[in-house]
């Protein structure tokens, strides 16, 4: 990002009249540079870490308090956090964006550059702290194992009854309502897969209904399937999705159909690794987790008291600065994959705010989720690049990208020995153009009758 979403708030205050609201929210001083951290030679770099507003609060203190005993990434365990508490309140604390109602369940995707990103290990700590605050929810609202849209639907499904005849002597004088299934009265849930990549291989499946049930799930949690077999449905559903997956396994499996339909923008993606070696562990027996357990405890029973959030008067000013960028869309596949920006950062700062005892939006929730969001931001461009999905197009920039000096089009033509029409050329051409992606200039024809060189180079980011 050439801005931080932070640091635009401070440009914006700084406009006559701002000042001494951007000294108040602590963002005068905002760095100006790409919080993505420097790019190096080849490739795009790995997040560089949030800026401090992340850690608002006190899931930035629970936070604080297992990092020393674990070398689990800080960001794996705020973000589960987070989601843990989001969806542990259950579905009564939403925000409304014009028509649309919002939960604050959320959905995350834990991306290691290897296997051994201590991913598990992070969500055995977050576990650990909510066995203590909601031990009933732990033990029957955390389910793994998803197969299927009708077996997420029957996990939370509604009564089912059926009409069933009465009969009299052998003869049918009417019907009756039974109960055939007295369904779930708990609808939260949280799914938790620690092989992210066996989902994704199942949303490949022709036929399977989950891809589409997950973003029900995500945007209203009204759920049924139009499978002819199955009767179950649920309303009400609050459900949250953690997932946890290797860069390779994601890119491998993780179709563009599913990229481009909404599934892959409903996640949060969240680059993790190992923090730390600790060869005999750490400490964390040692810590008095007792005062955070009493708060976290109060945050859930305040928050499953409240029904809708809204912004107060400064947190509408921080939104009003950071809005055009957040709904401004991006370019390619990983304009896709961010394309829910506005909702996921709002969902995450109603978080902040319940979790501070706030039946309102301020200004230092918003600022939490804004430098969240923007590591979610560098970690899905550090997995999913500057691709846009298209085949021929993404084939033109690599090779673009290793010829600084540029291609003609009849270099850009034998790239495909030939094998791609013309105006599949042409369209792939146009997209990078417009994404500017690429430039082009021309160079004047060397004979009458002869048409202009278009010399094409990749755009230096």
């Amino acid at each position: 990002m050439a801005n931080g979403l932070v640091t635009l708030v401070a440009q914006e205050l700084r406009r006559p009249g701002g000042e001494a609201l951007a000294r108040e929210l602590g963002v005068e001083n905002a760095l100006a540079d790409d919080d993505c951290g420097e790019a190096p030679v080849v490739g795009i770099p790995w997040p560089s870490p949030p800026t401090p507003e992340a850690f608002h609060g006190l899931a930035g203190r629970i936070v604080r308090a297992i990092e020393p005993h674990t070398e689990a990434d800080p960001m794996a365990l705020l973000v589960q956090l987070l989601l843990a508490f989001g969806n542990a309140i259950g579905r009564g604390p939403h925000f409304m964006a014009e028509a649309d109602r919002h939960g604050l369940n959320l959905f995350a995707c834990l991306v290691g550059a290897t296997a051994k990103g201590r991913k598990g290990t992070s969500w055995g700590h977050v576990r650990r702290i909510f066995e203590a605050t909601d031990p009933k929810w732990v033990k029957e609202g955390i389910a793994s194992g998803l197969s299927s849209g009708e077996g997420l639907i029957w996990a939370v499904r509604n009564p089912i009854e059926r009409n069933e005849p009465v009969k009299e002597k052998g003869r049918t004088t009417g019907y009756e309502t039974v109960l055939v299934d007295e369904g779930v009265e708990d609808k939260r849930l949280l799914v938790f897969e620690g092989e992210f990549a066996s989902v994704l291989r199942i949303l490949g499946r022709e036929g399977n209904t989950l891809s589409a049930i997950i973003r029900n799930a995500w945007d209203t949690g009204e759920l049924r399937s139009l499978t002819k077999n199955s009767p179950a449905v649920a309303s009400g559903a609050h459900i949250s999705i953690i997932g946890h997956v290797t860069k390779q396994e994601l890119l491998r499996y993780l179709q563009n159909t599913e990229a481009g339909n909404g599934f892959a923008n409903r996640f949060l993606w969240v680059c993790t690794r190992r923090s730390k070696c600790l060869p005999e562990g750490g400490n964390i027996g040692e810590v008095d987790f007792a005062p955070l357990v009493m708060r976290l405890t109060e945050a859930l029973e305040f928050g499953r008291r409240i029904g809708e959030l809204k912004r107060d008067n400064e947190a509408r000013t921080v939104w009003h600065a950071v809005y055009p960028e957040l709904s401004d869309g991006k370019p390619g596949l990983l304009g896709a994959v961010l394309a829910r920006a506005e909702a996921q950062v709002m969902r995450l700062a109603c978080i902040y705010a319940l979790l501070d005892l706030s039946p309102v939006v301020r200004s230092e929730h918003l600022l939490a989720a804004l430098a969240l969001w923007e590591y979610v931001e560098c970690s899905a461009r550090f997995v999913f690049g500057d691709a846009l999905g298209d085949p021929v197009a993404d084939e033109i920039l690599r090779a673009l990208k290793k010829t600084p000096e540029g291609l003609t089009r009849t270099d850009i033509s034998n790239l495909f020995s030939r094998n791609r029409s013309s105006e599949n050329i042409t369209h792939a051409l146009t997209d990078l153009l417009a994404t500017g992606l690429v430039e082009c200039t021309t160079k004047p024809p060397r004979g009458k009758g002869k048409r202009p060189t278009e010399f094409w180079k990749a755009v230096q980011q």
